[in-house]
């Protein structure tokens, strides 16, 4: 310890901030944010609440207006200067983060790195939303996606392919396209098909719409909805607003299903 403070590895930590509520942020990242020497914020994608998890004297380095050659630079430099650096970024690393070719610099430079999950706007959204994604006999099938604007998706990710399986979809990055992809997306669902339209999950101005999909451009052009917005297409949402969700019990807990730890009640 220095200072009562823990001493980290000089290592870069890709941390995911969760979608936007400070409270939802991992217990490892709140452990990291607090002992961190260097926070990289993703200032335009992150509230400024969870910068109060730093340490007080932490260089706290916005990365909005950065390149990733500088934002790599950066890093390297402060590892090399025996600091430890929290490249924070919003949601889950795994997902739209753009993280793929920071790793892969910073292991060209032998610059050691380690990735900590955060929780993903989809999870918020369900949770808010309070449906379960995967209902038994209904949809056992999570489909992330967006649709291709600057950045092209692979021809056979193309929304309306992945529209005709009817799974639950959570639809990122695709607000400036909403016209398109509600096109897309009615070639396979009824256009009374209550879609959610979730705008900065998280975040103290959040909104959340539920409405018919042939209303889903429309609605996001009257809000002035352009980004961090995230739509879900799920047959559990319609399931939930038309009240059949009782019929499609799990059969973990029914009193007929045996497992491992639990013998059948019949």
């Amino acid at each position: 310890m220095k200072n009562n403070v823990e001493i980290l590895p000089s290592t870069v930590y890709i941390v995911g901030a969760g979608p936007g509520d400070p409270d939802l942020l991992t217990v490892k990242a709140q452990k990291l944010l607090a002992v961190a020497d260097v926070i990289l914020f993703a200032d335009s994608l992150i509230p400024e609440e969870i910068l109060d998890l730093c340490r007080a004297d932490a260089e706290i380095i916005r990365t909005a207006n950065k390149t990733l050659e500088e934002i790599i630079g950066l890093m390297v430099e402060e590892v090399r200067s025996h600091k430890s650096v929290v490249r924070l970024h919003s949601g889950d690393p795994s997902l739209y983060s753009a993280v793929h070719e920071q790793m892969q610099l910073l292991a060209e430079a032998n610059i050691p790195f380690e990735v900590i999950p955060g929780i993903s706007a989809f999870q918020a959204a369900a949770a808010k939303l309070k449906i379960e994604l995967t209902v038994p006999g209904l949809v056992q099938t999570i489909i992330l996606t967006r649709i291709s604007g600057r950045t092209q998706v692979p021809p056979t990710e193309e929304l309306t392919t992945l529209a005709a399986h009817q799974a639950s979809l959570c639809l990122y990055l695709s607000a400036r396209h909403i016209e398109n992809a509600q096109a897309k997306l009615l070639e396979h669902y009824p256009a009374e098909t209550p879609i959610a339209i979730c705008y900065r999950i998280g975040w103290p101005d959040e909104k959340i719409m539920v409405v018919p999909l042939k209303e889903m451009a429309k609605c996001t052009q009257e809000e002035n909805l352009i980004r961090t917005t995230l739509y879900v297409i799920s047959p559990a949402l319609s399931a939930t607003v038309s009240g059949t969700l009782r019929e499609r019990r799990s059969r973990l807990y029914h009193p007929e299903h045996s497992h491992i730890f639990r013998s059948s009640h019949n």
